[in-house]
């Protein structure tokens, strides 16, 4: 991935940032998808979240760094977006094999 050609995933945010971006997105998933889950695990699931979004903002086209011109904007909605997608594929999952 070019650097600012779709979306700079961290957008430079460092460690920390990343860790609160990731812990947001996660509860912001939590609470739209009704899991239950610790801040640990909403801090892990926003940040693979963050991968997952990028991932399909990128496949998609979306030129998300010239919609949002901040970095936390843009990649919490597509930390968000990834991390829903985990938690209900996840879910799914779990439904099959209870």
């Amino acid at each position: 991935m070019e650097p600012n050609s779709l979306l700079d995933l961290g957008g430079g945010v460092g460690w920390i940032g990343t860790l609160v971006i990731g812990g947001l997105a996660g509860w912001i998933a939590e609470k739209i998808t009704k899991s239950d889950m610790g801040v640990l695990m909403n801090i892990v699931v926003g940040i693979i979240g963050a991968y997952i979004g990028a991932f399909l903002a990128n496949a998609l086209g979306l030129q998300l760094g010239e919609i949002f011109s901040g970095w936390f904007w843009g990649n919490l909605l597509v930390a968000v977006v990834g991390a829903v997608i985990l938690l209900l594929v996840v879910k799914m999952f779990r439904g099959r094999s209870a």
